[in-house]
């Protein structure tokens, strides 16, 4: 009997497999980076294959490291890094150019067309979103605009989109399934989240064919199963893919947020922060974006998220680019060595600022530099400003909800960070609980996948398996905290409309 569910974690920078027990304890894991390309200033690509290539290596080293065998899977789940966009070729499988990732600005001309042409009220009621270079809409308009194989390809009927499980998806089921879970569908900027469906206004307004767009279906359910020709993966044949949902949302569910007013804040490439609203839409006055937080057993339900474009790509920026530390922990430990950060403040508005700002022609700033500022109140002044832009979101969200946090439930790789942790309850002034598996973006896809071949019973069986590691309480003088609070906020100041002045 299968005793295990295997999750595919497709995000920014890395691919990862992880392997779940029906308790929901990683029994075996493994991951691989892939490269990232940076064709010109702003812009931001993935090689589709590279994608694939690291995901299906990860499959196997998991598999191996934990002396896994394929008939000991129950089904396979599938969570991804959001709105990144790859059109290809159905007939033979080629991308006609490579994934424009997330975090790509080259649409924002495109974007500001649209605000100009009005559509920014429309937008926002029928898909939830912001009119953003960030979602995949614009992206797609881009390759068809700009690389002629595209058009060629969709006249002749052959063209397919998808984000990056859809992309996985038809791959592993031999290119037989071509669709994509209803919580990605809402970041694409084309799906009314109300009707469940792609927008023909929207769709025609960006000259996008409905033709190569998947078919929208539930985060839980049999979609198919792995093929018998899927190279380097033959051995899977007939386990079925039956859990897809974006990665935000996923964490949201493998946090066990089940019900309105939880929330959780990722700590990934970006930060990600999720309230789960029930089956009711929340329209946000304060910049943030609604959308489907998953469909299972025929329900839709909803939540608020606010976003903040860099978070660990900080960290990984000071040992990659800059150089001052050699691993992420050496940050956490120069942190630590002082009070605070001498009056450094960091704005990593590398690629804009998203929630509730969303300008995407911000860009980075340090200030408040002093010839006493060391190497270490730098380190300490970018883990700050990770929590601080968890502050702005937090925020805006209690004044949409209404809502006081009691408790912010946390995971992410960059959640294991003590120092910033015990920062982030200092500044929002509530209780930060940290779950003893922080790996809940996999789980929450592996929780889709269990329920929908009935590993697991129900989501009170999941909420039951939910464990604490550690609470964060505040500790931080209020004055303090509020004095820091508005200094961050001059700071962004500083950040924001650079490329405009």
């Amino acid at each position: 009997m299968a005793k295990y569910i295997l999750a595919l974690d497709q995000g920014t920078t890395s691919s990862r497999a992880i392997v779940f027990d029906k308790s929901g304890s990683i029994v075996s894991k493994a991951q691989f980076e892939f490269p990232q390309h940076y064709p010109q200033s702003g812009w931001v690509e993935h090689d589709p294959f590279e994608i694939l290539d690291s995901q299906y290596r990860s499959v196997l080293a998991a598999l191996e490291n934990g002396n896994i065998k394929p008939s000991d899977i129950a089904a396979i789940g599938i969570t991804n890094q959001r709105e990144t966009t790859i059109l290809w070729d159905k007939e033979s499988g080629k991308p006609v150019y490579n994934a424009i990732v997330w975090q790509c600005r080259r649409t924002a001309d495109i974007c500001e067309k649209l605000k100009a042409e009005g559509l920014g009220d429309y937008i926002k009621q029928h898909t939830g979103l912001l009119i953003d270079a960030y979602f995949s809409g614009t992206k797609i308009k881009w390759i068809l605009d700009n690389v002629p194989e595209a058009r060629n390809l969709e006249k002749e009927g052959r063209l397919l989109f998808g984000t990056v499980e859809t992309w996985i998806i038809w791959n592993l089921t031999g290119g037989k399934v071509h669709v994509t879970d209803y919580s990605n569908a809402s970041r694409t900027m084309l799906f009314d989240v109300d009707r469940l469906c792609w927008d023909e206004y929207l769709c025609d307004k960006l000259s996008i064919p409905m033709s190569i767009l998947p078919k929208p279906v539930q985060s839980s359910e049999i979609y198919g199963t792995v093929g018998e020709n899927v190279l380097g993966l033959e051995m899977l044949a007939g386990i079925p893919i039956s859990g897809a949902i974006g990665d935000q949302q996923a964490a949201l569910f493998g946090q066990a947020c089940f019900e309105a007013g939880q929330a959780k804040n990722t700590y990934g490439t970006g930060c990600f922060l999720l309230m789960n609203t029930g089956e009711k839409r929340v329209n946000s006055k304060n910049n943030l974006l609604t959308g489907v937080a998953w469909g299972i057993n025929g329900k839709v339900e909803y939540d608020i998220e606010g976003s903040a474009f860099n978070a660990g790509s900080v960290i990984k920026w000071l040992r990659d680019e800059l150089r001052l530390i050699e691993t992420p922990a050496e940050c956490d430990f120069l942190a630590e060595s002082v009070e605070d950060a001498n009056g450094v403040f960091f704005v990593p508005a590398f690629t804009g600022l998203g929630a509730p700002y969303w300008d995407m022609y911000a860009r980075g700033c340090m200030v408040g530099l002093t010839r006493g500022a060391t190497r270490a109140h730098i380190a300490r002044a970018v883990l700050e400003s990770i929590s601080y832009q968890v502050t702005d979101l937090i925020e805006a969200m209690k004044a949409d909800s209404g809502i006081e946090l009691s408790q912010l439930r946390v995971d992410g790789g960059a959640s294991i960070s003590n120092i910033m942790m015990q920062i982030q309850a200092d500044m929002i002034r509530a209780k930060v609980n940290r779950p003893r598996v922080v790996e809940t973006t996999a789980l929450g896809s592996a929780y889709m996948a269990g329920l929908a071949v009935g590993f697991w019973k129900d989501m009170a069986e999941i909420e039951n398996i939910r464990e604490t590691d550690r609470d964060f309480v505040p500790a931080l003088d209020k004055a303090v905290r509020d004095r820091k609070y508005y200094d961050w906020k001059r700071a962004v100041e500083r950040a924001k409309n650079w490329e405009e002045h």
